[in-house]
């Protein structure tokens, strides 16, 4: 039996400009800052910067009394007209006061200097080696992560040298070769594992009875030591408490991560750079968009005056229409940056206009316990836009205000109920969850059946389970490894 179905499929595409324009919500202000420069380049028909506009606005009135030309190109049916008479700056004739004043823009520092990898080998250099111990310490230094750690066993390294390096030799040479370049700075670079890592930092100090009983500590316990099972270390190593208290004070004034000690690592450090401010002026608060987002833009005079000229020539030429249209394409692409840029600056303040105000308790105070459960529907629905447009400024822009600066997201949390049946924000009870485990017995921490007993008391009745949850999203520890002594 052939059986027939008829289905309706309702589909909303993006036009390619509307796509554009979320690309452009999206970015904070340094990429939005690289992006407009791009444009700058690439269309000669922008242009930013302040321009003459009473003298522009009346040649521009002169142009637009007059008739139009009765010729047009077919083809793209351009009228010279509108591109002659549109407001050539509509928003930026004047500057709200929405945006923060040039004054407070800061620049942007960037790391600089050598590669972590180039500071390993010129510390190579001095050290005298023969061909083949050079050909494997160059492979060993670019087998170093970020970390400073060579993650990769001995076979693996011996088997790479053979077939990318053409060098054959042996497991035995490529580990001395290897203690040579673990004597290498920063103390415990090339370390194959955390242990060996901060063994090789312990060597390179004094001995001293402290440091001596830390390094056979992870020789001979590491585990035991991670586990933090204090008194098995006593009885093991036949140490009193505070001899071992000593000891692993040693180890925790070592770097886990000696490669991100190096300034110069390959990764380039940006400071951040709000793209909003919020200040409380007579009790009110007060939001302002960085000005470097309100960049000045203007089509280009020359650009302009090209087409004046063809309205007012008698004779077309073929040579002038390819390049009427060369300019119609291009103050298209002009006017609708231009457009694309003011509804941005309206989305991000329209935006962070509502979350200020849904968190103003929080703004006016600095107390997270005073931030509400907000999730992106709350602010869409308030603003009538998208959701995925809330989640572009939230997710990638930053908001200084008179507690620190922070990424916007951060305000948003989920809800549940506290005993007296209230909705309560998440990020208040995992600030709770915070100050109690910061003020426990560090000699015994609280387990997290405890800590849901406590939190219960504090009048939010949650699962342990839950309490774990945030315990681990607020990256702290099992109540074993808070254990102190």
């Amino acid at each position: 039996m052939l059986k027939q179905h008829l289905q309706f499929k309702l589909s909303q595409k993006l036009s390619p400009q509307q796509i554009q324009l979320m690309k452009l919500i999206q970015l904070p202000t340094q990429a939005f800052e690289q992006r407009l420069k791009q444009e700058l380049e690439e269309n000669p028909a922008l242009e930013s910067g302040k321009e003459d506009l009473d003298n522009t606005a009346d040649e521009f009135d002169d142009i637009y009394d007059q008739e139009s030309d009765s010729e047009t190109i077919a083809a793209d049916d351009i009228n010279i007209d509108d591109y002659l008479s549109d407001d050539e700056i509509p928003d930026y004739r004047t500057q709200s006061n929405n945006y923060s004043s040039d004054d407070e823009e800061k620049s942007v520092p960037y790391a600089s200097g050598t590669t972590f990898n180039q500071y390993l080998i010129n510390q190579l250099n001095t050290v005298y080696l023969n061909d083949e111990e050079w050909a494997i310490a160059e492979f060993l230094v670019g087998s170093v992560d970020e970390s400073g750690y060579i993650r990769r066993p001995i076979s693996d390294i011996l088997d790479d040298l053979a077939f990318t390096q053409n060098v054959y030799t042996d497991e035995k040479t490529i580990q001395k070769v290897l203690s040579i370049v673990q004597e290498l700075d920063p103390p415990g670079v090339a370390a194959r594992s955390l242990e060996e890592c901060l063994i090789i930092q312990l060597e390179r100090k004094e001995l001293t009875p402290s440091i001596e009983l830390a390094i056979s500590i992870l020789k001979k316990s590491f585990n035991q030591f991670t586990k933090k099972h204090y008194k098995k270390l006593i009885q093991k190593h036949n140490v009193t408490e505070e001899e071992l208290k000593n000891a692993i004070s040693e180890i925790e004034r070592l770097n886990p991560k000696p490669g991100g000690s190096y300034s110069g690592n390959n990764r380039i450090i940006e400071h951040v750079v709000p793209d909003f401010s919020i200040r409380i002026v007579e009790g009110e608060l007060e939001l302002s968009l960085n000005g470097r987002n309100a960049p000045e833009l203007h089509v280009s005079k020359e650009y302009s005056n090209m087409l004046k000229g063809y309205k007012e020539s008698k004779e077309k030429t073929k040579s002038q229409k390819d390049t009427v249209l060369f300019i119609k394409q291009k103050l298209d692409a002009a006017k609708w940056f231009i457009d694309a840029i003011r509804q941005r600056q309206q989305t991000l303040f329209i935006t962070m206009n509502a979350i200020m105000h849904y968190q103003k308790e929080y703004f006016l105070t600095g107390d997270e316990r005073n931030l509400r459960p907000m999730i992106l529907k709350d602010i869409a629905d308030e603003i009538d836009m998208d959701v995925s447009t809330v989640s572009r400024v939230a997710n990638s822009k930053y908001v200084d205000t008179p507690y620190g600066t922070k990424l916007i997201k951060e305000y948003f949390s989920e809800s549940m109920k506290n005993d007296q049946g209230e909705d309560v924000s998440t990020k208040e009870i995992k600030k709770i969850l915070e100050t109690v485990i910061k003020n426990e017995e560090k000699r015994k921490p609280l387990t997290d059946d405890k800590l849901a007993a406590i939190l219960k008391e504090k009048g939010y009745p949650i699962a342990r389970r839950t309490v774990a949850k945030y315990r681990e999203q607020l990256d702290i520890p099992v109540a074993r490894l808070r254990k102190e002594i």
